[in-house]
């Protein structure tokens, strides 16, 4: 759950959330879950997808079902949400925090590489979000689709081109489908967070000790609050319950930095 005490701000709130079986997914899923949200995680991996899911329903007061989706593959977005829309009762927010990240060189990308990252960070972008506005848009009574962004679509960084380039993407779409969807009371936002995953901890067990002490002294210069990266659930997860609320009502096409400070800074 987040830092900030739940007091049911979500209560039967009928959410989705991709990219929920771990990592920042994952505790969005608990987030939610504490604030009494009816949640479908969706993920490709079935094992941890469908344990989180399930140890969130268990500490409740909310409920989370698993379902597998593939969001680079428009049929496997359209066949989920529909069921997902339909076990639920309606949709209310889609949160799309599946994603893949690789660095390569752009002088001579894999071509394996490029095409995942375009598949999954834009086309899976685009395939949540339209349908999840379709379902929104017959339901009624609008929602909030929040995507999420990064720091490298708005800096350059090195060797990370094809993954800045696919979020640089996202921002964009998120600003204009704001604009499309905004009639239909469906607000879109993006939130670009800079916070610890099982990736970035499997980067730093694999350092060495000199190279360890270097890189925490990079974070203090990086990162004016706390001068490392953030904890998902407890720096993240209320800024996206916040988005998921109905608080966040007259908020669209925005991108949110969630990063410490990080991008203030380069």
């Amino acid at each position: 759950m987040s830092s900030l005490a739940p007091n049911g701000q979500l209560a039967s709130k009928r959410i989705i959330v991709t990219g929920g079986a771990q990592g920042i997914g994952e505790s969005v899923v608990r987030a939610f879950a504490a604030e009494g949200a009816i949640v479908t995680s969706m993920d490709l991996n079935d094992s941890l997808g469908a344990r989180v899911a399930a140890e969130a329903s268990k500490t409740g007061p909310g409920k989370v079902s698993y379902l597998p989706v593939d969001i680079s593959s428009k049929e496997s977005v359209t066949e989920a949400f529909n069921q997902a829309a339909e076990d639920m009762g309606g949709l209310d927010a889609m949160f799309n925090v599946a994603g893949y990240q690789r660095h390569a060189a752009p002088d001579d990308p894999p071509q394996d590489i490029l095409e995942r990252i375009t598949k999954v960070n834009i086309w899976g972008t685009i395939y949540t979000n339209a349908t999840a506005f379709a379902i929104m848009k017959q339901g009624g009574k609008g929602g909030a689709i929040v995507n999420f962004g990064s720091e490298a679509g708005l800096t350059a960084e090195h060797h990370n081109s094809l993954y800045g380039m696919s979020k640089g993407a996202v921002h964009t779409w998120t600003r204009s489908v704001a604009r499309e969807w905004g009639p239909f009371n469906v607000r879109v936002n993006a939130v670009l967070p800079y916070v610890a995953t099982p990736m970035y901890d499997a980067f730093r067990d694999a350092l060495s000790p000199d190279e360890l002490e270097r890189h925490k002294l990079l974070l203090k210069e990086q990162f004016p609050l706390g001068g490392n990266l953030g904890d998902p659930t407890k720096d993240l997860a209320p800024v996206l319950v916040f988005l998921a609320s109905d608080a966040s009502h007259w908020m669209t096409g925005q991108l949110f930095p969630v990063d410490g400070g990080y991008v203030a800074v380069r």
